[in-house]
Order: structure tokens, then sequence, then C-alpha cells
């Protein structure tokens, strides 16, 4: 079945929706656009945290549409993101989402993403991230990842 009738954009809507539609069972979310925009900001902020190079060796990994909405807006070079807390990595996806839904239960959406990425990103680049996460981010990575 073609969407578009352009092999490379098909693909990659196809490789993208694993992720969105995995994360709408695991948030228990009905509205994908709001899964979509989640899995964004929550990607948004964990690229601004992390090194230039680290940074890119994730978005390298994610399929060419989610890399795209990654990337989105990235200002390399740009001062890095030094979150030690949770509360400041998560403000950064409050921000985003004040107007999309101000009640957002924050830490369950960062634990689901980091779930999805887990089992979709190589386990050596989710160590790498992971490491360079201080421990309060950490904890926010499943279990498995994270010894």
């Amino acid at each position: 079945m073609t969407m578009t009738g352009l092999d490379i954009f098909d693909a990659t809507v196809q490789k993208t929706m694993p992720w969105v539609n995995e994360l709408t069972k695991e948030l228990g979310w009905e509205n994908k656009h709001q899964v979509f925009q989640g899995l964004r900001a929550t990607l948004h902020a964990l690229r601004d945290r992390l090194t230039v190079e680290e940074a890119s060796h994730l978005g390298a990994q994610l399929p060419i549409l989610l890399s795209g909405f990654y990337y989105e807006n990235w200002r390399p070079g740009s001062k890095t993101h030094k979150d030690r807390t949770k509360e400041e990595f998560f403000q950064h996806i409050r921000d985003y989402f004040r107007n999309i839904n101000p009640d957002l239960d924050t830490e369950s959406l960062v634990r689901a993403v980091f779930k999805i990425m887990a089992q979709r990103v190589s386990p050596g680049e989710i160590e790498d991230v992971v490491n360079m996460m201080p421990p309060a981010l950490r904890e926010l990575w499943p279990e498995a990842v994270r010894s």
C-alpha cells in the first residue's frame, strides 16, 4: 500500500508509526497528535541535554521522519541544558505543552518515551545516552538499560 507514491516517504512513515502506536498504548492516550507532540517534546528536551556529538549519534538512529522532527530548531554548538533534576528536565516539556495539555503527567510521558527508545535504538547508543545523564535523569530510563 502506498500512501504518497514516494517509497522513501512511505517507508519512513511505516518506520515511525510503531513508535507513535507503542507510545499511544503505553500512555493510554486517545489522541495520537498529542502522543506525537509528547514524543517530539521529550526528544527535544533530551537532545538539548546531550553534547552535539551524542545528539547526532542518537538522531542517526531514529527513523528519517522522526529525526527530522528531532533536529527541528536545533542549534548545534549553542549552550546545552545542564538539567540536574527531573523538575528542570520536565520544565522544558511542560513549556512545550502549556497550551496543549497543561495537566500533562510529564514523568509518565518521559518514562514511556525512554522505554520505547530503549526498545528501538541500539543498546550501545542508549547506554551512551544514559551514561551522559545525571543520576536523577538516569532513573527515568528502564532499569534494564541503567545497569
